[in-house]
């Protein structure tokens, strides 16, 4: 067929169209017809099935059948006559082409960056819709192109004491202080080893939770925990490496390695927190409790509910309580967790630090200054402390002690990260003294017991002694201007 013939065989079938579409809507074009009767004509039509034009049932809805009336009254029956397809662009294949394979060259690239290269080469390119559902079609997009969601594979330790897993949450307010829970589990038995509420979110009190837990529950193989400041100090790992304890930290913004710890805060949130209103300073003084008191009550409390009711619940993936699995676990090993002696565990929780000796034999540690063995002079060495003691402080030097440092001159003795769980101190009682006000008050006794200026000369005194003559007070100016206005 000619394309001549072509294009008059879509010109009939288009004016069997239009023919049709008049045919239907020929009802509702009666000119006596109102609004209301003419929209009931149209709701007929669209509620029943039509053979359409060339034998096929139609429907036809009410907004179509508007349409074509709005059209035939605008434009009469041409404009019932469907327009002729425009023919799509067709796209170049060798851009197109170009495109998958900058893309596949480096699937980082979004469809707007090929878009732009394939500009700066070709002078052209695709809309990035187009370029998107081309990268879809070749499988260069989502899961199929290798770019999804990583997969993680479960784990959970064979033995208790094998892997702990750290983290903190925050917890009530006490008296208007925030709280904090430092929380250590075992990844086999889910058993809480350790855990405890402080008034800071700091090295300290990570120490308050995890030294009571070595000394009850054991050392553990490895210790797996977040990038928080607390778990990246110094002494955590100085610790870990004394007791022999594998310090692990998860790799930033990937916590699916902690999900565990996570679902046990989820729990403590759940269960715990909730009974746990926020309480304000008036509150905690009408109970008569100061902050320190109050968190050793929370401690206490959390203590009841761990060993009471989370270690006896029945986890849901385990099939066992945490403490049934504990204590089955180290059955089935045959022995018990390795216990840390004292002094080992005493040890591990010290804090050091690397100076060097100055030729005077001395030493500097935060302000304070110590004298240590002249035989140190020059050398570096370690001082071993206590971070709540900074009067007592051991010299080491290639593992060797050289006794105790001795205080020259002591201006701090905790050291500035050991602060105490005690509330802030209160603000001393006021004076009631406004000093700007007295100086404000004197200025003013100055300037009116001034004899340069004549204040009082303003004012009527009852007397004109002193008066400039034809001078008038205010008062005598006021009382004219009232004569005036009265005439």
């Amino acid at each position: 067929m000619s394309t001549h013939e072509e294009e008059a065989t879509r010109r009939a079938r288009a004016q069997q169209v239009a023919l049709w579409r008049y045919q239907l809507i020929c009802p509702a074009l009666e000119p006596g017809l109102s609004t209301k009767a003419r929209g009931k004509v149209v709701r007929a039509i669209a509620a029943r099935a039509h053979t359409g034009p060339f034998g096929e049932q139609q429907r036809y809805s009410r907004d179509t059948l508007d349409r074509w009336i709005r059209r035939y009254r605008r434009g009469g029956f041409d404009a019932l006559v469907p327009a002729a397809r425009q023919p799509g662009t067709r796209l170049d294949t060798s851009v197109l082409e170009l495109a998958v394979a900058l893309k596949r060259e480096n699937p980082a690239r979004t469809a707007a960056q090929v878009a732009r290269i394939l500009r700066a080469t070709s002078g052209w390119a695709p809309s990035e819709t187009t370029l998107l559902r081309l990268f879809h079609r070749h499988d260069l997009m989502g899961p199929a192109a290798g770019g999804g969601m990583p997969v993680f594979g479960r784990f959970e330790a064979q033995t208790p004491n094998e892997r702990w897993v750290g983290d903190a949450l925050h917890g009530p307010k006490l008296g208007g202080r925030r709280t904090y829970l430092f929380a250590f589990l075992d990844d086999h038995t889910r058993l809480a080893v350790g855990y405890r509420f402080g008034f800071a979110e700091d090295t300290v009190r990570l120490a308050a939770a995890l030294q009571p837990a070595l000394a009850a529950r054991g050392v553990p193989a490895g210790c797996y925990v977040d990038n928080g400041s607390s778990f990246v100090d110094s002494w955590l790992l100085r610790a870990c490496g004394k007791l022999g304890i594998r310090l692990v930290h998860s790799t930033p913004h990937r916590p699916q390695g902690r999900g565990k710890i996570e679902r046990f805060l989820r729990t403590v949130r759940d269960q715990f927190l909730v009974e746990v209103p926020d309480s304000t300073a008036a509150e905690l003084a009408d109970r008569g409790l100061t902050h320190a008191a109050a968190l050793l009550e929370l401690n206490a409390l959390f203590t009841a509910w761990v060993e009471s009711v989370y270690h006896h619940h029945v986890h849901s993936e385990t099939g066992q309580s945490p403490l049934q699995r504990w204590n089955d676990g180290w059955q089935a090993a045959g022995h018990g967790p390795v216990m840390p002696s004292a002094d080992a565990l005493t040890e591990a929780f010290l804090w050091s630090e690397l100076r060097v000796v100055t030729k005077t034999a001395t030493v500097r540690l935060h302000g304070n200054t110590y004298q240590v063995e002249p035989i140190l002079a020059g050398r570096k060495v370690e001082l071993v402390f206590s971070p709540f003691d900074l009067g007592n402080i051991e010299v080491r030097y290639r593992e060797a002690s050289y006794g105790r440092a001795v205080p020259f001159r002591i201006t701090r003795h905790a050291h500035p990260k050991a602060r105490p769980e005690t509330a802030e101190p209160t603000p001393p009682p006021g004076t009631g003294i406004a000093y700007l006000q007295l100086v404000a008050d004197a200025h003013h006794a100055q300037v009116a017991a001034d004899e340069r200026i004549g204040f009082h000369a303003l004012y009527s005194t009852g007397s004109e002694t002193g008066q400039i003559a034809g001078q008038l007070s205010i008062d005598d100016a006021l009382a004219s201007e009232q004569q005036a206005a009265g005439r």
